[in-house]
């Protein structure tokens, strides 16, 4: 396995899905199912030796950062084409990895009460789950656009399907299917403008090499011929600059998945109509995707177009930042809060990227892995009542704490780690993040003024955190909920590591910051 390990913690959830399938008791397809995601999360553990201790056997590319358990070999030669199977793990993807198969392993727990076709939904969950370890460790474009496109199917059906019914709403169609076609629908777009860019750069890196070209991404990052070629200003696609469009083109499809107004209209409705763990699959794992091409692909293969567009990236950063603070809100609707709660949360990662600092990184991708651990743990909390309660209407309910005192405490300390508590895991990304861009000479005159603004965020998320926990937690008993039960042991099986989690990048996040301060020093580094 060591000489492979990346490869079977990529397809271990294919090997779960086809004993799903062939598992001939529908109950039993449950323990399939949380078994290999079990088993998968404890694979990926083992990559901690490659992040501890001195680095032999790395693999270094030129000012990219030491690559770990490296899997290359040649897989399409036909033609002029060259795709391999290329994996590798540095300090970019490796925490990433690391947060989807604990999410997943927490997620498929969650599904244990889906009674809907149970051995389809666990298949597809499972399918899933490897379709996004794939996206984190491919490092071939090619392979990186399979990964993409193979997420894409599952998640449409686990929408569409074990989401909610169709139904009317004032005149407008709601429901699983409206939401998964949507979902499908941008995130379409959003592929067939990386296939473009991805063809377009290996026909570039093809005439900059003098011969075949390349799909490999760290090849694209440090070649300087590749670079010159791209970078290039008099180079020209649709009558404009190459670099300029490919820049866009990417950033558009990235976009989409964070999300970033205007293309997030998809994920209040996605996650409001998903069932719980896919919503917690959506918001702990599907919006990072976004965010690590951002890292990954757009920003060091085209730096100089990146620089140039900096200023346009914090002010959409921003956007994201107070609307869905304002959206979250204005919403009665509990699960529907959280959703624009992670547009705007995840507004800081597009600012921190955009101030292209070390701080200013650091706290991009560090919220990136605190929103991943805080925003499941509050859409699984808004979960656990709605089972028991079957709306989720905020004005209805109050004094839940009275009731469910060990739910209640919990919910407490998920919304504190979204509000950005001092101590929790909010709180760092953040102020990262802030301080990044009050220091950034890219954003020139406009960085004091951005970071101030970005500040005021978190006071509007301060405010509708709070308000709905005093609508929701305090108050006096309800005798309609008097009757509750408090959480469950398997509810309290999925919250807890989140908690812990919660607490330890809170209270020690310098263990996460040593895990990816090589990798994104050397990102910057292609910066100059």
């Amino acid at each position: 396995m060591e000489g492979h390990l990346l490869s079977w913690i990529v397809f271990l959830p294919v090997i779960g899905m086809i004993l799903v399938l062939l598992t001939p008791n529908p109950r039993s397809v449950r323990y399939v199912s949380v078994a290999t995601t079990v088993a998968t999360f404890f694979v990926s553990l083992l990559m901690f030796q490659g992040f501890i201790g001195p680095d032999e056997g790395a693999v270094f590319g030129a000012r990219y950062g030491a690559l770990h358990f490296v899997e290359r070999a040649n897989w399409i030669t036909a033609g002029n084409f060259k795709i391999e199977y290329f994996l590798g793990a540095d300090g970019l993807n490796f925490p990433l990895v690391i947060l989807t198969t604990l999410i997943a392993m927490l997620a498929a727990v969650a599904s244990w009460n889906i009674e809907k076709a149970p051995k389809a939904y666990h298949a597809l969950f499972l399918l899933l789950e490897t379709g996004m370890l794939g996206v984190f460790l491919a490092l071939d474009f090619f392979l990186f656009y399979i990964f993409w496109e193979v997420m894409l199917l599952p998640m449409y059906f686990l929408i569409g399907v074990w989401g909610a019914p169709s139904r009317r709403e004032a005149g407008v169609i709601r429901g699983g299917p409206y939401a998964a076609i949507k979902f499908f629908l941008y995130t379409l777009l959003g592929s067939i403008l990386m296939l473009v860019v991805m063809l377009a750069f290996y026909f570039k890196s093809a005439d900059a090499l003098g011969g075949a070209g390349t799909f490999d991404l760290i090849a694209m990052a440090t070649s300087e011929q590749i670079q010159q070629a791209f970078n290039d200003p008099t180079a020209l696609f649709l009558g404009a600059k190459f670099g300029l469009v490919m820049f866009i083109f990417l950033y558009v499809a990235f976009a989409i998945k964070v999300p970033v107004f205007p293309f997030h209209t998809w994920l209040p409705d996605a996650h409001v109509e998903a069932p719980t763990p896919i919503s917690m699959i959506l918001a702990g794992v599907l919006l990072k995707m976004g965010a690590y091409g951002l890292f990954r692909i757009s920003v060091p293969i085209l730096p100089e177009y990146a620089t140039y567009c900096a200023v346009g990236l914090a002010v959409l950063g921003l956007i994201n930042i107070i609307y869905g603070a304002l959206c979250a809100m204005a919403q009665t609707d509990f699960k529907k809060l959280v959703a624009y709660s992670s547009i705007s949360h995840m507004g800081y990662v597009l600012l921190g990227l955009a101030a292209m600092t070390e701080a200013g990184f650091n706290g991009a991708m560090f919220q990136v892995l605190a929103h991943g651990i805080s925003s499941p743990m509050c859409f699984f909390l808004v979960g656990v009542i709605y089972d028991r309660a079957h709306h989720r209407d905020i004005n209805r309910f109050g004094g839940l704490w009275l009731t469910m005192p060990s739910y209640g405490s919990l919910a407490t300390l998920g919304f504190f780690a979204s509000l950005g508590l001092p101590g929790l895991c909010g709180f760092i990304g953040e102020v990262y993040v802030l301080l990044g861009t009050y220091q950034s000479s890219v954003l020139g005159a406009y960085a004091k003024p951005f970071a101030i603004i970005a500040a005021l965020g978190a006071i509007l998320t301060a405010g509708y955190i709070l308000w709905m926990i005093q609508r929701v937690y305090l108050g006096g008993q309800r005798d309609e909920y008097a009757a509750f039960p408090d959480t469950t042991g398997r509810e309290v099986f999925v919250l807890v590591p989140m908690a812990v989690l919660a607490i330890f990048l809170g209270v020690l996040p310098q263990y996460t910051f040593d895990l990816m301060d090589g990798t994104l020093r050397n990102i910057l580094a292609i910066f100059g």
